[in-house]
């Protein structure tokens, strides 16, 4: 697919910016659960009303399982952007990649275990001149 003819060539992420920050939002409420659970123990009632509001990681996961194959891959490689293992000018190499690596049909799992993947995610939005905070939720 070549490149749109206007003064910003703007690559295609092969997945929509809202499903991106969704994503992100997701990942970070499993962070801060998890760094909450790392923390000073809260009493026993209202840890269990936490529990009921609590984005899990198996919410996250579920949401990345419901994308579709090419959206999948590119998260994987928006992360991989984000982390700095590519830069935006390779993002077809990390695409190609990215699709090699989600053959196995793991995406969910292999970006839930990806140390602070909302900030990746939002890291590679930022490398292609795209920010998540802009985007409406």
């Amino acid at each position: 697919m070549a490149p749109p003819d206007d003064d910003e060539d703007e690559v295609d992420l092969g997945v929509s910016l809202e499903v991106v920050a969704t994503v992100v939002d997701l990942a970070n409420a499993v962070q801060e659960a998890e760094e909450a659970l790392m923390g000073d123990p809260k009493d026993d009632e209202e840890e269990d009303e936490d529990e009921e509001d609590e984005i899990t990681e198996e919410m996250l996961t579920d949401y990345i399982d419901e994308l579709n194959e090419e959206e999948q891959v590119g998260l994987i490689a928006l992360a991989w952007v984000g982390r700095g293992d590519y830069e935006p000018e390779e993002w077809e190499e990390a695409v190609r990649l990215a699709t090699e690596r989600n053959a196995k049909g793991d995406a969910s799992a292999y970006l839930a275990g990806m140390e602070g993947l909302g900030d990746l995610l939002s890291e590679g939005a930022a490398a292609f001149g795209l920010s998540i905070e802009e985007v409406e939720r």
